[in-house]
């Protein structure tokens, strides 16, 4: 079974549309078949693994300058974001069994010196380059319905580091139309459901396979389900059992950590996750 990470601190604070309600929701019902275990926070090295020292010590002292609309300075953001990222290395220590850090605040828009897109530290980017102390090769698999900028930007021509995402064509943040060297960008057409999702899917995979990682971190992004109310794929709440699935079929040592997904079924899609990952 998954092993989940989690923690109610991470409910304290509102930043609609990526609110607690939908992570509280989650827990309640998880709870239910699943343990879920408290995560340590990150600690400050650590965040330097991804992000500039300069732009850590401007999250850290609130410096207005690195703030926007979508990422506003929200009392003790700084610490959430530290425990989040927390969760995603707890998550990644827990690999071997498959693992799930359901925390928030997200993570995939922030670059290694720009904030964005309700994120604040890069998690799974954290957890990964944490990774390199013990293996030579890593895949991310991206699947929000957002393309994952901030770890593009982070990881780009990085040889021992392959990104693939699968996101929406022409929304938020606007990037990920072409494939930059080994990070590989799968745009999809607005109403893309989910056999053409799977489909697509597939060749991301393989693309992972003969990179030949020895982990599989992914960010694993709600909001391609057909019901969110920002994004316009078309996806199923089975579809996401199908997805862990074929992140499961890999057989290798795999940890996802929380990215967005803002539908009232939210819930319910991370349960069809966790089984398929199972």
């Amino acid at each position: 079974m998954v092993r989940i990470f989690g923690s109610r601190k991470c409910l304290e604070y509102d930043a609609y549309p990526e609110s607690p309600i939908r992570v509280e929701r989650s827990y309640k019902l998880l709870k239910e078949n699943y343990e879920i275990h408290e995560p340590c926070p990150c600690d400050e090295s650590e965040v330097l693994l991804a992000h500039g020292e300069l732009f850590a010590e401007k999250l850290k002292n609130y410096s207005p300058s690195i703030f926007d609309l979508d990422s506003p300075p929200v009392p003790g953001i700084y610490e959430y974001a530290l425990l989040s990222a927390g969760g995603a290395l707890s998550a990644l220590d827990s690999a071997d069994e498959r693992s799930f850090s359901l925390m928030r605040p997200p993570g995939h828009h922030v670059g290694r010196n720009f904030l964005g897109g309700f994120c604040y530290l890069n998690n799974i980017a954290i957890a990964i380059r944490k990774s390199m102390a013990k293996f030579d090769r890593a895949a991310i698999v991206d699947f929000d319905c957002h393309h994952g900028n901030g770890t593009q930007d982070i990881f780009l021509g990085d040889s021992r580091v392959l990104y693939v995402s699968l996101h929406q064509y022409g929304i938020y943040p606007g990037t990920g139309y072409v494939s930059e060297e080994n990070c590989r960008n799968y745009p999809l057409r607005s109403g893309t459901g989910e056999e053409e999702y799977m489909s697509t899917l597939a060749k991301a995979l393989e693309e992972v396979k003969k990179f030949d990682p020895q982990i599989v971190g992914v960010s694993a992004g709600f909001d391609i389900y057909r019901g969110d109310p920002i994004t316009s794929l078309s996806l199923e709440i089975g579809s996401f059992k199908r997805i862990g699935e074929a992140i499961r079929d890999l057989g290798l040592p795999a940890f996802a950590v929380l990215e967005g997904g803002y539908s009232s079924e939210f819930p319910l899609c991370v349960e069809a996750f966790l089984e398929g990952l199972s």
